[in-house]
């Protein structure tokens, strides 16, 4: 089945679960540094939070999670026989998660992607908050972030992450996301060097 996707700026992470797994009765799906994303059943909802104070209360993004790629393929041959223009980002790896997406921006500016998540990344920082990678010695070589263009990850100027000196920091920048930690693959050429949407 799929669902859509809401993806919130927060300002303070663990208020922000706290608040939205009591709201649907359910526990996030995954938890990350500045991250956490709820798979809701009722409604269906993938429910994403960026903490990113300095955008507080607005939305990142939005978007269809579907169940396989030839969902994502029928709906992006559609919007094209529509006359729409589509931003294709193939074996991405946003969210902390390897992802195949297409990404519309709709008349006002708002932007959706399609996606289908292929597989888990940076499974290393399940559960952690960004303070405990400072303090556990976590640099860029046991968990590496990847750094794109402008805007952050996912299309919107999200938490951000950087490996500085052997020690992980975390802003608003424009640089890829937190959620954009690239998944250790075996060749370089399958890591992705940008994961935010289409520039607008």
């Amino acid at each position: 089945m799929s669902r859509l996707q809401l993806a919130l700026n927060v300002n303070d992470i663990d208020a922000a679960v706290e608040f939205y797994s009591t709201l649907f009765d359910t526990e996030p799906a995954k938890r990350r540094p500045g991250y956490a994303n709820f798979a809701v059943a009722n409604p269906p909802l993938k429910l994403v939070l960026f903490e990113n104070p300095e955008a507080t209360g607005t939305l990142n993004h939005l978007g269809v999670e579907r169940e396989s790629m030839e969902e994502v393929e029928e709906q992006a041959n559609r919007l094209e026989a529509a006359g729409l223009t589509l931003d294709t980002e193939g074996d991405v790896v946003c969210c902390y998660a390897r992802q195949d997406k297409h990404w519309v921006t709709g008349p006002d500016g708002q932007r959706w992607e399609n996606y289908v998540v292929l597989a888990d990344a940076g499974a290393d920082l399940e559960g952690k908050r960004t303070g405990d990678l400072a303090t556990d010695g976590q640099g860029a070589e046991e968990s590496e972030f990847v750094e794109a263009g402008d805007g952050g990850c996912c299309g919107g100027e999200g938490n951000t992450s950087t490996a500085e000196g052997g020690q992980l920091t975390v802003g608003p920048v424009n640089r890829a996301g937190a959620c954009c930690a690239s998944q250790q693959l075996s060749s370089a050429s399958h890591r992705s060097s940008s994961c935010n949407g289409p520039a607008s």
